[in-house]
């Protein structure tokens, strides 16, 4: 079952609610639906953590972790769903999601040269934002879309392996034959 891989892998809630740095959130961190493991929560999780991973935000992780309290979906799963940016694939991700949103607001696409500088974030930055977070947005949501599509399917099709594979173990042969 996945539920037993995603044990495996997953931190135990009870140390994460004990840890130094997170025992300030109290009781937010106390709420099971939070970290329970079943199709729903964890297919809302990844879908949270792949929209949020898609919007040009900073602090995706506590971004994504607040919502997964307010939410209610798996917390650890909508964290690590954020993982898809990191620094190898944030400048594809972005520039991928700039040329969608350039080509679905019929602008040009431009090769700017990005630089860590106020000058660029108050000259080059406004000619790119609308397709940029257009384009963010309308990824994010077929991602999250697909991810709970993907997730309940997986899960749905290893629950009935699962459950065939025991009716097969469990069945007693015919004494008859």
């Amino acid at each position: 079952m996945p539920r037993k891989f995603l044990k495996r892998i997953m931190p135990d809630h009870k140390t994460m609610r004990d840890h130094p740095h997170l025992q300030k959130f109290g009781q937010l961190l106390a709420e099971p639906k939070i970290w329970h493991l079943n199709r729903r929560s964890v297919a809302g999780g990844l879908a949270l953590g792949l929209f949020i991973a898609f919007m040009p935000i900073l602090g995706q992780m506590f971004v994504a972790a607040a919502l997964a309290i307010v939410f209610r979906v798996n917390l650890p799963i909508a964290v690590m769903g954020v993982w898809v940016t990191n620094p190898l694939t944030l400048a594809p991700l972005y520039y991928f999601t700039y040329k969608i949103g350039a080509w679905l607001l019929g602008i040009p696409v431009g090769h700017y040269a990005f630089q860590m500088s106020w000058e660029w974030f108050s000259g080059e930055f406004l000619l790119i934002w609308q397709p940029l977070v257009l384009g963010s947005l309308i990824c994010a949501v077929m991602a999250a879309v697909l991810s709970i599509i993907f997730v309940r399917l997986a899960w749905r099709l290893i629950v009935i392996r699962s459950w065939l594979l025991r009716q097969r173990k469990n069945k007693k042969p015919d004494i008859n034959s």
